[in-house]
This record gives structure tokens, sequence and C-alpha cells, in this order.
């Protein structure tokens, strides 16, 4: 007897383009969201879009809460459900880049209920996704979450975001090649569960970035529109697969490990990019795929190098040998490389000299 099943949650509206950030009462009607919101913000979304939403709630007869998260923390998390329910809210509005937004989702999933999603900057694919993101201490969690309702992104306001955040969300994207990859690899290895689907939209999303990466540039709508766009049908590929892996292998483990080895240094979409330069080679060896993908990060000012990220060499290579051991997720990466293996595919990438 044919037993499975699945559960996909996916937005039900998605609205961008340019000045739909005017359009976030309307696609509230439409959804039936009623009662008061709380905006879910940080301080430079703040100024951006929370305030602007919150006067354009208050026209229509609207008492909205606003509540200004400055880290992505369980303690923030914690601190939007004890303000929604001071304030009676009804529903959340996450306003902002990856912080709010991830804090929204996750708080509106032990709340119960439902978000809109604002973005202010087309930095990551949580965004749309149903997986939260949040350091906690010297490790990040990534946990199932609420996706949103609907997503408004106005591509006025993302084109004005910081160049680098963008280039993050194009690296974040890129790197979704090499996810689908070790996606495979661990289907044909250990059996884990894999979606077709989800592996396609995926890949396709990359294709994307890498194709129009020579029309990605500083302060261009059109750039956020191919920006976003990518970026929703990432998060999608992960509510369709029910997990976090069309979009994350070993390159995200890479990632981890510096933000365990050098906190803050650099962004975590310029470390994965800098990451899927590595694990495409250790794929695909002298083929040159990995070089396709250090052109297209290169094409959109993304870090290609350590140095280019801020970091030492000998940090690169202590991340590469010791990342396996972030989390149960089979990779190319297997069981760990020696510092020899590590020192010669950093070394022939580029990544160290």
């Amino acid at each position: 007897m044919f037993e499975k099943s699945t559960w996909i949650r996916l937005p039900r509206n998605v609205v961008v383009g340019h000045g739909v950030r005017e359009s976030v009462v309307e696609v509230l009607d439409d959804l039936h969201m009623q009662g008061r919101p709380l905006l879910v913000t940080s301080p430079t979304p703040r100024a951006v879009a929370a305030d602007p939403i919150a006067a354009d709630l208050e026209d229509r007869g609207v008492d909205p809460a606003i509540v200004t998260v400055e880290t992505a923390t369980f303690d923030a998390v914690e601190t939007v459900i004890a303000t929604a329910e001071a304030e009676e809210a009804n529903y959340l509005v996450g306003v902002g880049g990856g912080k709010a937004i991830d804090i929204a989702k996750m708080a509106s999933e032990r709340l119960e209920m439902g978000f809109l999603s604002v973005p202010t900057a087309a930095s990551h694919d949580g965004i749309v996704s149903n997986r939260g993101s949040v350091p906690d201490g010297n490790t990040r969690h990534s946990v199932a979450a609420e996706p949103p309702l609907a997503v408004v992104a106005d591509t006025e306001i993302l084109a004005e975001a910081p160049w680098e955040l963008t280039t993050a969300g194009c690296a974040d994207i890129i790197s979704n090649y090499t996810a689908v990859m070790d996606w495979r690899l661990a289907k044909r290895l250990k059996d884990v569960e894999y979606s077709e689907y989800a592996a396609a939209l995926s890949e396709m999303t990359a294709e994307i970035l890498v194709d129009n990466a020579d029309l990605i540039r500083p302060g261009l709508e059109e750039s956020a529109w191919i920006v976003t766009k990518a970026l929703m049908s990432s998060g999608v590929a992960m509510s369709i697969a029910g997990s976090s892996r069309p979009a994350s292998g070993a390159e995200h483990l890479f990632s981890h490990q510096l933000d365990r080895l050098e906190p803050g240094t650099a962004l975590h979409g310029h470390q994965v990019g800098v990451g899927s330069i590595m694990t495409a080679y250790l794929h695909g060896g002298e083929r040159g795929f990995w070089q396709d993908i250090r052109t297209a990060l290169s094409s959109i000012d993304a870090p290609t190098t350590a140095a280019e990220l801020g970091i030492d060499d000998e940090t690169v290579l202590k991340a590469l040998t010791t990342c396996h051991e972030i989390r149960d997720r089979y990779t190319i990466l297997g069981d760990g490389m020696n510092e020899r293996a590590a020192r010669e595919v950093a070394t022939k990438t580029g990544v160290i000299e």
C-alpha cells in the first residue's frame, strides 16, 4: 500500500516590485488578517520601512505595536513572544533583513499566529522559507519555523540596501549548486530523504544568478528584482523539501565553523560562496565547475578568497578540517579532511595562497 504523504506550507501571496511597500495593508486585508499587528524590526529597517508601514496601518484605524531587536538570538525570540502577549497582538509583521524576519518567523511558530515577511535587504533566502537560523554561543542553529503567509518585497528599498548585503544574498543562492550535489550524494550513500522537485528548483535558482551575474549591479532595481526572485525560489525549495537540504551542504558547514572561529568577521553569504568554490572542486576535481562558481562570484563583487573575507589562511584550513563535526549531515566532506588535503583544495582553488 502506498502510504507516503507530505504537507507543504508556502506563502499565499508574493508581491515583488517597485513601491510595493505601500501594498502591505492591502495584502493584510486580502489575507483577512484582523486585530492588532506586532511589527518585528531592527534599528535601520525601522526607519526605512517599519515606521511607514505602521503609519499606513494607523491611517486605516489599526493600532500596531512595534518591537525592535538588535541581534538574532533565542532571547530575542522570547522578547518578541512576550511583547506579542503583552500587547495582545494577533499577528506578526517581520520587517528587515535576516535577523528580524528569522526572529518573527520563529516567534510566530511558538505563538501559533501568522506573519507577513517584508524584507529590506536581499541578503538571504530566509525571507520566504520555513527555516530560521539563530546563533547560540559559538554555534548556529537552523530550526523549523513558520513560513510567511505572504511576502512583500519592495525593489526600491532592496536596491538601496548596502551592496555587500545583496552580494551576500547572491553568493548564498549560487551555493545551492553544491548544496544539491551534497544532497544527492547523501541520497546515494546514506539513503536520506530526497526531493527531485526541490532539488531541481534549487539548482534552477542558482542558474538564474549565474546566468544573470553580469546584470547584478549596485543600486539597480532590476538587480534587486533578479536577486529577490531567486531568493524566493530557494526558500520555496526548502519548504517543499521540509528541510534546508536544497540550500545547505558542506559550504554551509564551513561557514558555520568560520562563525565559531572568527565570529562577525564576514557575512554568511560571502562565507558560503567561498565554501562553495572549494566543495565544487571536491565534487568535480579538475573539470572546471568550481571555476564557473568562482567567476560568477567575482563578477558580482563577492569574495572568492580568504583574504577578501578578512580571514587568515590557517583559520580556513581549521574550518575545513573540523566543520564536518558541526551536525549530523552527510556531505562531500564525509568524516572529515586532513590538513594536507584541505590545504591542497584551498590552494588549488585560490582561496588561500
